[in-house]
């Protein structure tokens, strides 16, 4: 709408953060022997239960725990009451998934077949009070068949560094533990409930995620602050840089590498009139692409661009995406391979994850409109056209723009207190006759904070270009020598008279990517 700001959320509303820490066990002969036959028992209530309540439509969990308590209570003696109730309480979970999927069409089996689970210990089944009292946790207990045994734990640097946020009141112990086997391994999963962290804001950034790159534009509040940009102005030049992550190069990669299989698989699938069988539902197919580490090393990258961007506490500004962006991205692409391309870029993903580490570090995300950021001129405000290189745009005024940079630094100028009209200022005639502008007039943005609003606000302002001035360059800083020089081959002895670039040296300057947010 017309006078509202931009921005739509943030992330003070979210859950609370939730951290999963995996533990080993040192685990004995009898030790093994006793999880093991644990696992069995838990895995077969599951498993009959889940199929009950899928053939007999009942999934809710009390329902399922009056039919099913006391007949394996008689049938597994040893086995502690609250892990036949977890047991039930799990299997009424994954009925309730398993009839989701099959409204989708996404499951063609009439019940699920259960192959694994993880063992729920309640804080009555592993001595939950005395090991959150510990400063220095190193052993656990486990009601097992027989009674409680004592279990001792191989620690490492990552669960040291939670149960420190837990010592300091920054975070807390869920009573919940989960006892898994892995590779004939057995691990303890704690739960950590995080915090948000309050810190005072020390940047403020803004990102624009693309098929291969994520674009992000910097602004240091300190060293915008204060006498350091009188002394000199370079300091108030926005940081811009990109994140390499190459989602659609391992998109088609993995393409190619599956279609391989196919291939490879086709002819051991032919049937007697020549045509092949669907391939991708064999098993054979399956077993080869689950030891693809295509979601893995997605997940490493996704990972990487949220730490990198969560660094410091900041003001972090990004588009407001949707609940499904890339299918709006690829209506009217016809081009298969493309549409798959963008189908796999993580866009929701990077966003949740840069939304998690900003509450666990103290940052604050905002969203703000998509409308237009990546085109037009971040310096000048007017349409960019298009060029030869689809990343490369140019302005009327005289200069080429990165589509990406223009991006990021047209995000921050929604933040600013002209941002709510900035928005939607361009190309629309009759805004002056529909702004109701003594309505607006004097008010300022209730989501950020007034102070960050400003210091955006000025460094913003310091390299936008006056149109007697085109092309435009950004706010150089002034020379740190003697004799008032930028190190370009004079020195103290030999002074030298700088001469004055002209339009055509700018330009091809530009073209040739070494000019601020104008370069490649």
């Amino acid at each position: 709408m017309i006078g509202m700001p931009p921005q739509t959320t943030t992330n003070e509303t979210r859950k609370p953060l939730r951290r999963s820490i995996a533990v080993e066990l040192e685990t004995t002969k009898e030790l093994n022997k006793l999880l093991h036959s644990i696992e069995t028992a838990y895995l077969n209530i599951v498993r009959d239960v889940a199929e009950y309540a899928v053939v007999n439509n009942v999934t809710s969990a009390t329902q399922l725990q009056g039919l099913f308590y006391s007949k394996y209570r008689g049938e597994y003696q040893g086995l502690h009451s609250h892990l036949v109730i977890q047991a039930i309480k799990q299997a009424s979970e994954i009925a309730k998934s398993f009839i989701a999927r099959r409204r989708k069409g996404l499951a063609s089996k009439p019940y699920p077949e259960v192959k694994a689970v993880s063992i729920r210990f309640t804080e009555f089944t592993w001595g939950y009070e005395q090991f959150v009292k510990s400063i220095a946790p190193v052993r656990l207990e486990l009601s097992l068949l027989g009674g409680r045994r004592e279990v001792w734990l191989r620690l490492h640097k990552r669960f040291w560094l939670y149960w420190w946020r837990v010592l300091t009141g920054e975070a807390e112990l869920a009573s919940t533990l989960l006892i898994k086997r892995r590779l004939n391994r057995w691990y303890a999963v704690f739960i950590f409930k995080l915090k948000p962290r309050q810190e005072v804001p020390q940047s403020v950034v803004a990102f624009d995620i693309n098929e291969n790159t994520v674009a992000v534009g910097r602004i240091d509040i300190k060293t915008t602050v204060g006498k350091v940009v009188d002394w000199n102005r370079r300091y108030a030049t926005p940081q811009l840089y990109e994140i390499r992550t190459d989602f659609g190069r391992l998109a088609r990669r993995y393409e190619k590498i599956r279609n391989a299989i196919i291939e490879r698989l086709k002819p051991h699938f032919t049937l007697p009139n020549g045509k092949y069988v669907n391939v991708t539902n064999t098993r054979e197919y399956r077993k080869r692409v689950k030891m693809l580490r295509e979601g893995r090393r997605k997940d490493g990258r996704i990972k990487h661009v949220a730490n990198e961007l969560t660094k410091t506490p900041a003001i972090i500004v990004t588009e407001e995406l949707g609940e499904e962006p890339q299918d709006e991205m690829i209506n009217g692409v016809g081009k298969g391979e493309l549409r798959h391309r963008i189908k796999q870029i993580p866009f929701k993903a990077v966003e949740r994850a840069v939304g998690d580490k900003t509450l666990e570090r103290g940052s604050r995300i905002f969203h703000v409109s998509s409308y237009r950021n990546s085109r037009v001129c971040p310096v000048h405000f007017v349409r960019l056209r298009e060029t030869n290189d689809w990343h490369i745009l140019y302005c009327p005024l005289g200069h080429y723009v990165n589509r990406d940079y223009a991006s990021v630094l047209n995000m921050m100028w929604k933040v600013t207190p002209e941002g709510w009209v900035k928005g939607v200022w361009w190309n629309m005639k009759s805004l002056s006759r529909n702004m109701n502008w003594r309505k607006h007039k004097g008010k300022s943005n209730p989501i950020i904070p007034h102070p960050i609003v400003n210091y955006i606000h000025a460094v913003l302002k310091t390299f936008t270009a006056r149109l007697e001035r085109c092309p435009a360059m950004l706010a150089q800083g002034d020379p740190m020598t003697r004799h008032r020089m930028q190190n370009e081959g004079g020195g103290e002895e030999t002074s030298q008279k700088r001469e004055e670039a002209s339009p055509s040296q700018i330009e091809q300057m530009v073209t040739e990517g070494r000019v601020g947010i104008f370069a490649r």
